[in-house]
């Protein structure tokens, strides 16, 4: 089992107040909130594998190092922004978002075992991506640092899932089921989740009355200010990721056409975005 980083093992005495960029400071702070979430996903996984002891350890490791990344992103952004409060922002992020399948799951709500792991591989991918992205994009010592390990764990989590694949007794579902279950996952990613996340982060509480939860707005706020952080190898290598998790050669030619096709809708996205958007006073 490989050792793991701490939040001791974080060089904090090297941040750099003038490297900040204050989109990435909104993205982490909506990130932090996201990632210290993780039990949530943990508690309703252990009911998907309630009869598979040996995938609760797995489950509650990953959670551990899930809560780990929201902490020390916390952490960072308090130090970013000193009127953002981790905790307070947090326990309104809980209120407001708990989807009805983690209070009553009796299942995997992707129809089968695999499907949930294959529904996972795809967020992983997306969060790897993501964090390489970040590292690579941010100036600021410290959260470049945190980026980059962050960045590790989750293609660490990628090939966990992936492997789960391989334990389970169960068939898989055919090949256009298991491209179902991705290309629906991807598309979660504009629901509440990071909508509200982005809102309990980047407006305080005081402020609700005026700047009210709009889940279209909070979504285009977050991805014009994250799309413009990716390139070209980081697209590709999320479509390979998640072409593998679903049964494609992550070197055949679907999936090079199919990066240079997302690589080009990111591009378009960015365009069409224009400035980074605000969300606005009503």
């Amino acid at each position: 089992m490989r050792d793991h980083w701490t939040l001791d093992t974080i060089a904090w005495e090297e941040f750099d107040r003038s490297k900040l960029d204050p989109n990435l400071v909104k993205l982490m702070k909506a990130a932090s909130l996201v990632e210290y979430n993780a039990t949530d996903y943990v508690e309703y996984l252990r009911k998907v594998f309630h009869n598979q002891p040996q995938v609760m350890a797995i489950l509650d490791r990953w959670g551990a190092e899930e809560v780990q990344h929201g902490a020390a992103l916390g952490r960072w952004a308090e130090l970013a922004d000193p009127t953002f409060n981790f905790k307070d922002s947090f326990a309104r992020f809980r209120k407001a978002y708990h989807p009805p399948h983690f209070e009553n799951a009796d299942g995997s709500v992707r129809g089968s075992r695999i499907g949930e792991l294959i529904a996972r591989c795809v967020v992983e991918c997306g969060t790897s991506s993501g964090y390489t992205a970040i590292r690579d994009a941010a100036e600021e010592p410290v959260l470049k640092q945190i980026a980059g390990l962050v960045a590790a764990d989750e293609f660490a989590h990628y090939r966990l899932f992936l492997d789960l694949m391989d334990t389970q007794a169960e068939a898989k579902p055919g090949f256009w089921r298991r491209l179902w279950i991705a290309k629906t996952r991807v598309a979660e990613s504009e629901d509440d989740e990071l909508a509200t996340a982005y809102y309990c982060a980047n407006v305080p509480a005081h402020r609700e009355h005026e700047i009210k939860y709009d889940r279209d707005a909070c979504n285009l706020a977050y991805q014009s200010s994250m799309f413009r952080h990716y390139r070209r190898r980081h697209v590709e290598r999320a479509v390979a990721m998640i072409g593998k998790a679903i049964g494609l050669h992550p070197e055949s030619n679907f999936i090079k056409l199919g990066g240079r096709a997302v690589w080009e809708f990111v591009r378009f996205r960015v365009w069409r975005f224009g400035p980074v958007r605000e969300l606005k006073v009503a």
